[in-house]
């Protein structure tokens, strides 16, 4: 019972978890197979960027697709499972393998061109350029 979250939690989480997410994503984590890979993604916004950041430690780049489709980004990757030895026993394993697919809708229009995806230590970060309609500009106030 300790490792379940407080009552309705899943719910907000669920309820904060962009639409699309939900859709194709599925169930919020708690109802997810404990062994399922589903790793951890921030999105963030710049004055003329949407940064993406995934952890995804033991991850071959080789392993990921990334798509754009309008405002629609999706990520789909797979950790491969180690070569286990044949005398090798295990008393815990808690480290998860398989594919994983994520979508998000994207919170400003974005360009296509110019999208800039990059793989260090472990984690994912892709640079998208918002379009020339979303991109705030500020507009100086002329005194006479």
């Amino acid at each position: 019972m300790a490792d379940l979250p407080a009552p309705f939690e899943w719910m907000e989480r669920f309820f904060n978890e962009p639409a699309a997410s939900r859709l194709i994503g599925g169930l919020p984590s708690l109802f997810r197979e404990a062994s399922e890979l589903v790793p951890a993604f921030d999105v963030s916004e710049t004055g003329d960027h949407i940064i993406v950041k995934a952890d995804m430690p033991g991850i071959d780049p080789k392993n990921l697709e990334i798509n754009l489709s309008g405002n629609l980004l999706t990520v789909k990757g797979e950790k491969q499972e180690e070569h286990k030895e044949e005398n090798e026993s295990y008393h815990w394993m808690e480290r998860q393998f398989g594919s994983f697919t994520r979508t998000f809708t994207l919170p400003a229009d974005v360009k296509q061109d110019g999208i800039d995806a990059k793989y260090k230590d472990g984690v994912l970060t892709i640079s998208i350029p918002k379009s020339e309609s979303a991109v705030q500009k500020k507009i100086e106030v002329k005194t006479e």
